[in-house]
């Protein structure tokens, strides 16, 4: 299953590297450019999905490069930038952006923006899988595991687990969190039925792995790394 891949043109080493970290851990292939003097080169070799695309860079700006990409290429382009002036919103639209947000911003919402881009752009080819590890992957529409060749399908409350710890990914879930979860979608859970869910979804994707994916934090929850 190829992973949708994206090109980092941003000229803050160490925001371009958190970038490229944190949207590997949600299964993209992510590439950081640094060859400034020539990014339209760079796109051409990546050939991504996605380009996130700073504004102020040496040689040229964004927009330049935006340009470039654009007498090439419909990829879709999203503007990362600190510039907040309603001027360069209009000018990254004009040159072909596809959106725009705001230094500093909020992982989630970047996520969330690319996500909405890509469904738009490649609707026919995208289907919603979350990758958790290396040739592990989650498609929560379908309920099912996967790891290389193998399948294991999840109950609903199994599945209601799994999309919590996604969706607070590196951070702890709290066993009240995850009952409250479930409670709302009318699955009865018990402080015991709780603990053999949890148990019962970590032999399975231990079982498929070979390692823990369903970390604990005693006394305080549960969460993905």
């Amino acid at each position: 299953m190829d992973k949708m891949k994206i090109m980092i043109v941003e000229d803050d080493a160490r925001l371009a590297t958190e970038l490229q970290e944190y949207l590997s851990k949600w299964g993209y292939d992510t590439i950081c450019t640094d060859k400034f003097d020539d990014i339209f080169q760079s796109f051409v070799s990546i050939d991504a999905q996605l380009v996130l695309m700073d504004i102020n860079l040496p040689f040229y700006d964004g927009f330049y490069w935006c340009f470039k990409i654009r007498e090439f290429s419909k990829v879709p382009i999203l503007f990362i930038s600190s510039r907040s002036d309603d001027k360069d919103k209009i000018m990254a639209i004009a040159q072909g952006g596809d959106d725009y947000i705001e230094k500093p911003f909020n992982l989630p919402l970047l996520r969330a923006k690319i996500e909405a881009i890509l469904r738009r752009t490649y609707q026919y080819k995208i289907k919603q899988k979350i990758y958790l590890k290396e040739e592990l992957f989650f498609d929560e529409e379908a309920g099912c595991l996967y790891y290389k060749k193998q399948k294991v399908e999840l109950t609903k409350s199994e599945n209601i687990v799994l999309h919590e710890l996604i969706e607070n990914r590196s951070s702890i879930v709290t066993r009240d969190t995850l009952m409250d979860a479930l409670w709302n979608t009318n699955e009865f859970v018990s402080d015991n039925t709780l603990n053999v869910l949890i148990s019962r979804l970590r032999t399975k994707l231990k079982e498929m792995t070979g390692y823990d994916v369903i970390l604990t934090k005693k006394g305080q929850g549960y969460y993905i790394e």
